[in-house]
């Protein structure tokens, strides 16, 4: 199995307060159904109404998540007449999903 050598990002110790910001994006992070609103919105832009029905939810629970995903600002969203899209931020967010989507991955495989 290839293993890519790891190259730290910065020689510095996390400050407390960072820690502390990044353990509570993380855990905010923790839940599937934001999870699963994310992948979707990996592939491409969707509104609520295609997000419901593709995730199997609500309306109202699907924008109640989208809501905090973009306090969180991980989403993004655009209007086009009396329809929202909904988007990634930015490739920031992407490139963190598909890193972990892929841990997971290789986790499984062995």
């Amino acid at each position: 199995m290839f293993t890519k050598e790891l190259q730290p990002l910065s020689i510095q110790v996390l400050s407390s307060e960072k820690a502390q910001r990044m353990a509570e994006f993380f855990s905010f992070l923790g839940d599937a159904n934001r999870l699963r609103i994310l992948s979707l919105l990996a592939e491409k832009e969707f509104c609520v109404s295609d997000l419901a029905a593709r995730l199997d939810m609500s309306e109202s629970a699907v924008s109640h998540q989208l809501r905090n995903l973009r306090v969180m600002r991980l989403v993004n969203y655009r209007k086009q007449g009396r329809r929202v899209f909904y988007r990634l931020h930015d490739n920031h967010v992407l490139h963190l999903y598909q890193a972990v989507a892929e841990h997971l991955d290789e986790k499984d495989e062995g």
